[in-house]
Order: structure tokens, then C-alpha cells, then sequence
């Protein structure tokens, strides 16, 4: 009796976690709605509102942080930030999105221009974010684009689950920091700077472009590859965009 009891609430538990696993979450998409990211933008959101309706889960989208305040962001169980620069944010909103991430709200994935971390058009570098993505500063890019390798280092993780290594990214910008990030960070992949079609002389040596800080309590990960919208023809890096989304949202 006392076995059947156990088995009935054992089956109880696995029916309740099936069912939350699959009720809806709410993601907040911030992005870039002009400047050279816009073409990406937009085929990166399209892409993403076929996602949720295959994967369950709902996209709200803002094009600046005017509306971010704690209240806001409780409503959301993942934020996307696409393409948006870690400046021009509202202080309120900065000061909601660091709470967020510290008190592990919500999950958090960042793409491409998230690093572009410095003094850029009269703002201060936001120093807590600069902690968030491993301590780093903007330093350069390659302008004229060049093709490049990535390696999966940590092909156990979740965000690289089934993606070949190295897989091609095409035409990205590549940027460089005033150092790796690794000692702060948890590296799920580099690009191989040898790799680079046309070579270029703008190069980091250990180069990571994937990675999730663990020292904070929100799911978090930083994918560099952003800039073309073309990235959404490319089947490894959809399948790295829709991991990192679901396992950031604690679906993986």
C-alpha cells in the first residue's frame, strides 16, 4: 500500500512539472529599430514569433527602456536583448534590469551589440554590466566583415546541444575587448581569428564569442554573432538562437 501511495505521488509530481514545463512564458524583446541592426532586428523577430508559437511561449517587444521599471520586468519570465547597446538605458530601467539578473527573476540572453561596452555617444560605460559580461570593454571590430570558424568548447551544455563544431558564421563583424573574458565567465564557444576570411590582423588570440557568467542568479548567455540578418538562413545558428532562448527561460 505504502508503495502504491508513492508511486501515485511520485506520478502526481512528474505530471506537475510536465505541465509547467509546458505552460507559456512571457519573454520581453528589446531591440534595435534603426542603424545598421535593423535589417537583423527584423528578421530575428520574425523568426522568433514563429518560435513561440511552435515552443509555447509569448514575445512582447520594446525598441527602448522607457517602460522598464521592477513592475514592468515581473511580468516576464526571459529577456531578449537584441542587438540593444548597454547605454541610453533609463536609470530607472538599468537599475531594474541589475535586480532582475542578481535576484535571478528571470532569464536573460544578449546578442551582438549588448558588448558594446565603453563611452559611446556622450554615456559613461555602465560598470555593472561591463561585470555581468566578464569585465570586458569594447575595444575593436572588423569593419569590412570577415567569415569565421566557431569551436564548441562545452558541447554538454544546453545552449550548444546539437550544433556540429565548428560551425561557419558569414560576414560578421567580430569584435575585439581590452581582454578575454574567460577567467570571469563560463566560455561555451571561441572563433578560431585563423579562420578568418579575408584574414585580418584584428585579433584577440582567445577569442570567446559564446558564454554564460554563473556568478549571477539569473540564466544568462551572451551570443556575439548579430549583425546580418542572413544569420537566420544559417540552421547552427537558429539552433543556437532557439537553445539559448529556451534554456535561458529554464525550458532545458
Amino acid at each position: 500500500m505504502k508503495r502504491l501511495i508513492l508511486l501515485v505521488w511520485v506520478s502526481c509530481i512528474a505530471l506537475v512539472a510536465s505541465a509547467q514545463s509546458k505552460k507559456a512564458f512571457k519573454a520581453l524583446v528589446l531591440y534595435e529599430n534603426g542603424g545598421h541592426h535593423l535589417q537583423f532586428s527584423k528578421a530575428a523577430l520574425k523568426w522568433l514569433h514563429e518560435q513561440a508559437h511552435v515552443h509555447n511561449f509569448v514575445l512582447d517587444e520594446v525598441q527602448n527602456t522607457d517602460k522598464i521599471n521592477d513592475a514592468f520586468l515581473n511580468g516576464y519570465q526571459l529577456i531578449i536583448q537584441l542587438d540593444y547597446p548597454p547605454y541610453r538605458w533609463k536609470p530607472a530601467a538599468a537599475a531594474a534590469f541589475e535586480k532582475y539578473i542578481d535576484e535571478g527573476k528571470g532569464g536573460w540572453v544578449g546578442f551582438h551589440h549588448a558588448t558594446l561596452l565603453g563611452d559611446f555617444d556622450g554615456y559613461p560605460m555602465w560598470n555593472w554590466f561591463s561585470t555581468f559580461m566578464g569585465g570586458i570593454k569594447f575595444k575593436s571590430y572588423i569593419a569590412d566583415f570577415a567569415d569565421g570558424q566557431v569551436k564548441v568548447e562545452d558541447q554538454q551544455h544546453p545552449v550548444m546541444k546539437g550544433l556540429p563544431s565548428p560551425f561557419n558564421i558569414a560576414k560578421e563583424e567580430w569584435y575585439t575587448y581590452d581582454k578575454s573574458p574567460r577567467p570571469n565567465v563560463h566560455v561555451l564557444a571561441t572563433v578560431n581569428e585563423d579562420s578568418y576570411r579575408p584574414a585580418s590582423k584584428i585579433t584577440m588570440g582567445d577569442h570567446p564569442v559564446v558564454w554564460t557568467n554563473p556568478h549571477y542568479s539569473a540564466r544568462n548567455v551572451y551570443i556575439f554573432m548579430g549583425h546580418s540578418p542572413a544569420l537566420l538562413n544559417n540552421k547552427a545558428y537558429r539552433q543556437l538562437f532557439l537553445n539559448a532562448v529556451l534554456w535561458a527561460a529554464g525550458r532545458r
